[in-house]
């Protein structure tokens, strides 16, 4: 595993980001872990989370793109601080949008705000993490809206690695509808590997009887081989 995603895992427990105990989804399925980027809150919380991010997407897709589009809301925040990042890191430019649940019809009028996405666009999109594909589902006909563009991939922080609609996952699923690829920063498996038995600050985040409650969580709703 890249270092970059061991610190991850840890940066996402230290924020209390990913937690583990009992959780009922949106989905109403009942799950041992959940995650919520809205638990990032601090500058030097979203510094780190958009550096991760940009490491992510180089390594995944390269960064031949032009707009980072972060849907609303949770994505406004992430493309902004990964943009930012990306800048830092790389030396590239990038620019960043995300879209209005309402559409403003006074001064800065339409449903976008940061950059217009315009005719031959190549346009990367980020979220926190997708378990149904529902956000997609509102975000990709808004983008097919502005023009002629061409969605180069999704990126999420965390795969979860169940099932969305039928058999397949929900980044599988994405793939599958659209076109497009999508990745994560890491996936559930390698949080399990990194933080299974193992001491961190003093304490054993999944122990034998978490990782039984996870195993049993992925026997119902995990991805079938």
């Amino acid at each position: 595993m890249e270092q970059y995603k061991q610190e991850f895992i840890e940066f996402m427990v230290d924020s209390q980001v990913l937690k583990f105990g009992d959780f009922t989804l949106k989905s109403g399925r009942k799950s041992p872990f959940f995650m919520n980027a809205g638990s990032y809150v601090t500058g030097s919380q979203l510094g780190r989370l958009g550096e991760y991010y940009a490491r992510a997407i180089h390594d995944h897709y390269g960064l031949d793109f032009d707009v980072l589009f972060g849907p609303a809301y949770k994505g406004i925040p992430l493309s902004v601080a990964t943009t930012i990042a990306i800048s830092r890191l790389y030396g590239k430019e990038v620019r960043y949008c995300s879209n209005r649940k309402e559409i403003k019809d006074h001064g800065d009028a339409g449903i976008l705000l940061g950059s217009p996405i315009q005719d031959g666009d190549r346009v990367m999109i980020i979220e926190d993490v997708t378990t149904s594909g529902k956000s997609i589902e509102e975000t990709f006909p808004i983008l097919k809206a502005q023009g002629n563009v061409t969605i180069t991939g999704l990126i999420v922080s965390l795969n979860r690695m169940e099932r969305g609609k039928g058999d397949k996952s929900a980044l599988e699923e994405i793939q599958e509808i659209y076109g497009f690829p999508a990745s994560a920063i890491v996936t559930m498996q390698e949080v399990v590997e990194s933080l299974y038995n193992r001491p961190y600050k003093g304490k054993i985040i999944i122990d034998d009887a978490m990782k039984a409650r996870i195993d049993a969580y992925y026997e119902q709703y995990g991805v079938k081989a």
